[in-house]
């Protein structure tokens, strides 16, 4: 056999395979994923067999080593607290808010409106379905905080903007909280009304209805609003926790009569949520204005309430008219109510209620005062405590004379028309633009007034310091300064008040914010009348005063006007706020020439420490150097005037028309028993004997005057220097 045949024979098989290899390696392939595929079926079916023959949970125990809970459907993943605060109270009721979130197991998240973002996260609530609490303030001129401002104008843009479309917020729940003052009526709790009428056009959900702060303790509805808040987050919880177990309640829509939402009906009355939305969206596309919270539900079908596009048949036309009947006899019940809520609570003599409620008592005698009937107080002033100690006198005593020892600070109506950003007592008096309370007579007034300032004097004999020869002048009172707190002049007797003064030989010194100029015309003399000059212009007037009156920038020139034809002395009090009124200066002077004041007091604002009432900090308080400067700058635009005296401590600067510099020499102090003569003879006359601020005036001594080295500190006393001394209150 021929060797190279043998050789062909055993290599073809070979060059077989190779030249078809690709359909072996198929063939593997092929194999090897079906035997796969088999043993995945297996294991499967093994799988079913295990599943069907132990629990739940002895399953979770054998594969995961520990037991897992049955998933829960979750309604509610959390809360979102969003505030707008200027002063923190918006901030603190947020967090109280949240710690009763928190127990009821749910997240929580608290977030400064300034912080956030609607244009880029507002959204982003819907898809969350978190709830969403919004507690907003309302500030000066019914317009929001500055931390919310931003939020609500995009809000309130977006609520207008076609382009959103009243769907954008669908599926978004919320509720709203709002702090305001009803002293405020024309825009009380604007801002919350607004921010909730905004969300609800943009198709969010409100849970629960709108909360309402009122900071006047007079006319809120609780008390106060702490009271207020509580009320409402006790509604707010129960009906977060209807939401956390998923009942199916509507949300309120507004279409509710007030203490009958309709999301509290029985179940058999509920409808499917979808049926709810198509319904809310139908309304607003129809109704663009705020989902009213007093309508009534005969105004949304009610059950007793016939279509108006119905048939009545004659049978039935008795009760239909039973029905109007009933429906009249209520409204003319509830404009009763609201005709008696209007007259503040009148009692059967058509007295007014008294102005200082129990809540208003607790808060001002936590504070020192000592009250008096219905609406009086009286304070001990630190600087009468000062004097007593030998350790010097307020301003008052290098401007005028005045024994600060022998000095009650008081007042006949604690009610304000003002809420100054700068007031040192913390707005925990009332406010008004009228007198609407009971009123207390001046004799009572007086004599409790008196009464209560020597009891505070006594509390002082035996304290180490204190002088005994000034304790016994203390004892007997010879100033009276009308200005603790309040608006003295709106008392109705208050010239009835200062007669009672003038009669025992107390010297009045009586401030007023100019907000009441008839008031100003009508009062007769007192030994110095101030008026409070805080601002120059009507913008910085509303700013810092915050005034209750729509017209208060004409009440405010009116006043000056009226101080100007007044014949004793008269005093502008301009309070320095930097940043705020320091750059008016041409201004104030154009304001000096129409009131021509016989003084000008400048001083620099007093920081009282932290109050939900102001967002003053020590920021704004400008330093003596920077007061002196203004003072300079002012002398030099009014003629008529130089700087007289100075009171460093006090920061405070004295600004006199130069009929009082009697040749070289300066006259403000205050010749006192020439000034009970001559008002006595005023009375004694019936008021045809007047008399002028020349007549009594008395010489200036020598350490009061601007540029002293005493720097207006009595050298009879002794300054004392307290050691890491904060800034102090001038009190007066």
């Amino acid at each position: 056999m021929d060797p190279s045949m043998d050789t062909w024979d055993l290599s073809s098989p070979l060059i077989s395979l190779w030249i078809n290899r690709f359909y072996i390696y198929l063939g593997f392939a092929f194999s090897i994923s079906l035997w796969i595929c088999v043993q995945i079926v297996i294991k499967k079916q093994d799988r079913n067999i295990q599943e069907n023959s132990f629990p739940k949970t002895t399953q979770d125990l054998m594969r995961n080593g520990y037991v897992s809970l049955q998933k829960k459907d979750i309604f509610v993943p959390g809360v979102k607290i969003f505030y707008g605060s200027q002063t923190g109270t918006a901030k603190g009721f947020a967090t109280v808010l949240a710690e009763a979130v928190v127990s009821l197991d749910l997240p929580v998240a608290i977030i400064n409106l300034k912080e956030y973002d609607p244009d880029d996260c507002l959204i982003e609530e819907v898809t969350g379905k978190h709830v969403c609490v919004f507690l907003v303030a309302t500030y000066t001129d019914g317009r929001p905080t500055e931390s919310a401002e931003w939020f609500c104008s995009w809000l309130e843009d977006a609520s207008r903007d076609f382009r959103f479309g009243k769907t954008y917020l669908k599926g978004m729940r919320y509720a709203v909280f709002g702090l305001g003052n009803s002293a405020y009526a024309s825009h009380f709790n604007k801002v919350g009304k607004n921010v909730d009428k905004w969300l609800w056009m943009l198709g969010a959900h409100r849970v629960v209805s709108r909360g309402e702060g009122d900071c006047d303790v007079v006319k809120s509805k609780h008390g106060s609003i702490e009271a207020d808040f509580r009320a409402w987050k006790a509604m707010f919880i129960s009906q977060l926790q209807a939401l956390q177990k998923g009942e199916r309640k509507k949300s309120c829509g507004g279409h509710c009569k007030k203490g009958k939402c309709k999301s509290q009906q029985h179940g058999s009355e509920e409808r499917e949520e979808g049926s709810l939305e198509q319904d809310e969206l139908h309304h607003r596309d129809t109704e663009e204005e705020e989902p009213s919270e007093d309508s009534s539900e005969e105004e949304f079908g009610g059950e007793d309430q016939q279509s108006v596009n119905s048939i009545v048949d004659v049978e039935d036309l008795g009760k239909i008219m039973d029905h109007m009947k009933k429906e009249k006899r209520e409204k003319e019940q509830q404009e009763a109510k609201t005709s008696l809520l209007v007259n503040m609570g009148r009692n059967e003599d058509g007295e007014g209620r008294a102005m200082i409620t129990p809540a208003l008592r607790e808060a001002l005698t936590k504070q020192g005062y000592q009250l008096i009937g219905s609406h009086s107080g009286v304070k001990l002033c630190r600087w009468t405590k000062s004097m007593l100690r030998g350790r010097g006198g307020c301003y008052k005593h290098t401007f005028y004379g005045i024994e600060s020892h022998r000095c009650m600070e008081t007042t006949p109506s604690l009610a304000c028309a003002n809420k100054c950003v700068f007031c040192w007592r913390h707005h925990t008096n009332p406010v008004g633009t009228a007198w609407r309370w009971k009123m207390d007579q001046p004799e009572m007034i007086l004599k409790e007034a008196i009464e209560n300032h020597q009891n505070m004097i006594k509390q002082f004999k035996g304290v180490p310091g204190v002088k005994a020869e000034r304790f016994e002048e203390g004892m007997a009172v010879k100033h009276c300064a009308l200005s603790l707190v309040g608006e003295p002049i709106m008392y109705p007797e208050i010239n009835s008040f200062l007669k009672l003064l003038h009669q025992r030989r107390i010297s009045s010194f009586l401030v007023t914010n100019a907000q009441f100029p008839a008031e100003i015309r009508n009062l007769k003399p007192v030994t110095q009348l101030y008026v409070s000059v805080d601002a120059s212009t009507k913008e910085s007037l509303k700013k810092i005063d915050r005034p209750l009156f729509k017209d208060f920038w004409q009440r405010f020139l009116d006043s000056l006007k009226a101080l100007a034809a007044k014949q004793q002395r008269t005093v502008y009090r301009l309070t320095l706020v930097k940043a705020w009124n320091v750059d008016e200066l041409q201004a104030y002077a154009q304001l000096v020439s129409l009131g021509n004041p016989d003084f000008i007091e400048v001083k620099g604002v007093t920081y009282c420490g932290e109050s939900s009432a102001s967002s003053l900090t020590m920021a704004h308080v400008p330093w003596h150097e920077e007061v002196v400067q203004f003072v300079l700058e002012l002398v030099d635009l009014i003629p008529d005037y130089e700087i007289a005296c100075e009171h460093e401590h006090s920061n405070c600067l004295l600004i006199a028309h130069k009929k009082f510099k009697i040749g070289s020499e300066w006259w403000t102090w205050i010749d006192y028993n020439r000034f009970q003569e001559l008002i006595q003879e005023y009375e004694d006359s019936g008021g045809s004997k007047t008399f002028s601020a020349k007549d009594y005036m008395a010489r200036t001594p020598h350490w009061a005057l601007f540029g002293a080295s005493e720097r207006g500190f009595d050298p009879k006393d002794t300054r004392h220097q307290r050691k890491n001394k904060s800034k102090a209150i001038s009190g007066c």
